[in-house]
C-alpha cells in the first residue's frame, strides 16, 4: 500500500503518539476503480449506541445497494476512538473509502493530504455545491482551498433539563445565565441526584465547552495568524469556570471526571441529574425510555441571558462531515454514495433520526426541524453559534488542551482545590506541546 508522505500527517501522529498501523477495512492503493461493487464506510456514532446506529444505517445502505449494485461494508466507530482511527489511517495509507469526520477536524485532516478534494468536478458529481447551506460548507476545510469533505449532519449544543426534577426543586424555568445555571444546579444536587453531568475524559467535549466559555470572555484560543493563545486571561478564566462546576460549585459528581462514553446522557435519562449540555440528545434519551414530555430543551446559557454573536456565543458550530479517502480504489462509487447520503430524502430521514439539522437546503424545509431539540439547534446555528478555528493544528489543540482539562477534572474529582494558577500552568504546558 502507498504510504502518504505528508509532513503534516507525521506531525499529527507524533503529537498524538499514535502508531502507524493499518486500521483494516479500507480499499487502499490508487484510485483505479478495480473494486467497483464494494465500498467501506466508517460512520460516527450518532445515536444511543453503536448497535442502534448499525441497525439504522444497515437498512439505509441496503437502499443504496439496491439502487447501484454497490455493497457497503459498514463500521460504526465511537467518538472516543474515531480521530485516532482516522489519523492512523492517514499515515498507513490504508483507510475506508468513505468516512465521517467531525467538522472541527476538517482543516487538520485536510493538511495530511489523505482526503480527496471536493473540487468543482466532485461537487458536480454529487449534485452541486449550492445544495448545501453556506455556513455548513464553511466548516469543511481551510479557507481558500477546495473543501476536504461535505456536510452531512449539522449540530449545536443545547441545554436539556428534567422537568420533574426541576418542579421538585421549585425551579420554574431553565437557566439563561451561568449564575442561574449554578444556582439551579445546587438546588438539584441532593442525595444521589446531581445538578448536571458531563464527559470529563472526552477531549472533544472539553474543547467545545472551553471554547464557548472562552468566546464569552473574548478569547479564541488562537490569534489571527493561527498561533495558540491558550494562556490568555479569558481562556484561563473560561477553563476555571468549567472545572469549578465540580471542584467549587459541587454540582457534578466526581465520577464524571472519567466519563467518555455518553454516561452523562445515561445519568440524565435515568433521573440522576437535572441538566446536561449536549448535541442532539433526543434519540438517546428516548431510547433509554424517556418520553419527549419528560424533558425540555433550551438554549445554552450566556452571562447576559440573551444568546447572540461574539461574547454572546453559546455553542460551537458542530456537525459531521463526509469525506472520501484519497486512496480509494472506487472514487466513482464513493461519490455515488456521498450523493445518496446527502440526497433530500436520505438527509431528511437521517437527521430526523439523530435529532440533528440537515445541511442540505431542501431537506431543511421539513417541519420536523422547527420544533423540539432540532428546532433549538437550528435556531442556535442561525443566531449564536461560532465555528472553531479552521486551522491545521486544530486536532493537536483538541488533544493538548482537551487533555489538560481532563487532568484538571481528575484533580477536582480528588477534591483538590483548582486555582487560577493551576489552570494557567496546565494550559501553558498544553501550549508548549503545539507545533511551532
Amino acid at each position: 500500500m502507498r504510504r502518504l508522505r505528508a509532513a503534516a500527517a507525521a506531525s499529527l501522529v507524533t503529537t498524538l503518539a499514535l502508531t502507524a498501523s493499518a486500521c483494516g477495512g479500507g480499499s487502499g492503493g490508487g484510485s483505479d476503480n478495480s473494486s467497483p461493487k464494494t465500498l467501506t464506510y466508517w460512520a460516527s456514532n450518532q445515536g444511543a449506541s453503536v448497535a442502534v446506529d448499525k441497525k439504522v444505517l444497515t437498512k439505509e445502505l441496503a437502499k443504496f445497494t439496491k439502487q447501484t449494485g454497490i455493497k457497503v461494508k459498514l463500521e460504526v466507530i465511537p467518538w472516543s476512538d474515531l480521530l485516532n482511527r482516522i489519523l492512523t489511517a492517514t499515515t498507513s495509507g490504508e483507510g475506508p473509502d468513505v468516512l465521517n469526520i467531525g467538522n472541527t477536524w476538517s482543516a487538520s485532516l485536510q493538511a495530511t493530504g489523505a482526503l480527496m478534494d471536493f473540487d468543482d468536478a466532485a461537487f458536480k458529481a454529487i449534485g452541486g455545491r449550492d445544495r448545501f447551506v453556506d455556513s455548513a460548507v464553511g466548516s469543511t476545510g481551510a479557507a481558500g482551498k477546495p473543501p476536504a469533505a461535505v456536510p452531512l449532519y449539522s449540530l449545536a449544543y443545547a441545554l436539556y433539563y428534567n422537568k420533574k426534577l426541576f418542579a421538585d426543586a421549585g425551579i420554574a424555568k431553565p437557566p439563561v445565565t451561568w449564575d442561574e445555571f449554578v444556582e439551579d444546579g445546587k438546588k438539584l444536587t441532593k442525595g444521589n441526584t446531581w445538578g448536571t453531568a458531563l464527559e470529563g475524559s472526552n477531549l472533544s467535549n472539553n474543547i467545545h465547552q472551553a471554547f464557548v466559555l472562552g468566546k464569552q470572555r473574548g478569547a479564541d484560543f488562537f490569534d489571527a495568524d493561527g498561533k495558540p493563545t491558550f494562556t490568555s486571561d479569558g481562556a484561563v478564566a473560561a477553563v476555571k469556570q468549567y472545572v469549578d462546576w465540580m471542584g467549587k460549585d459541587k454540582i457534578i459528581a466526581p465520577g464524571n471526571a472519567e466519563y467518555n462514553q455518553n454516561q452523562s446522557l445515561n445519568d440524565f435519562a435515568s433521573g440522576k441529574v437535572g441538566m446536561v449540555l449536549w448535541q442532539a440528545a433526543d434519540t438517546t434519551f428516548q431510547a433509554h425510555g424517556m418520553k419527549a414530555e419528560d424533558y425540555g430543551v433550551a438554549p445554552v446559557p450566556v452571562q447576559s441571558g440573551t444568546p447572540g454573536t461574539d461574547k454572546q456565543t453559546n455553542s460551537m458550530v458542530a456537525g459531521i462531515n463526509m469525506a472520501v479517502f484519497k486512496n480509494t480504489k472506487n472514487k466513482e462509487g464513493a461519490l455515488k454514495f456521498v450523493k445518496f447520503m446527502t440526497s433530500k430524502d436520505e438527509s431528511t430521514f437521517l437527521n430526523k433520526t439523530w435529532g440533528s439539522v440537515p445541511p442540505v437546503k431542501d431537506a431543511q424545509e421539513d417541519p420536523a426541524f422547527n420544533k423540539g431539540g432540532a428546532g433549538t439547534i437550528k435556531e442556535t446555528l442561525l443566531k449564536s453559534a461560532t465555528a472553531l478555528p479552521q486551522v491545521p493544528n486544530e486536532a493537536q489543540f483538541e488533544t493538548a488542551v482537551g487533555t489538560a482539562i481532563k487532568d484538571l477534572w481528575a484533580d477536582a474529582a480528588g477534591k483538590k482545590e483548582i486555582t487560577t494558577a493551576d489552570v494557567k500552568a496546565a494550559l501553558t504546558k498544553a501550549e508548549q506541546q503545539m507545533p511551532k
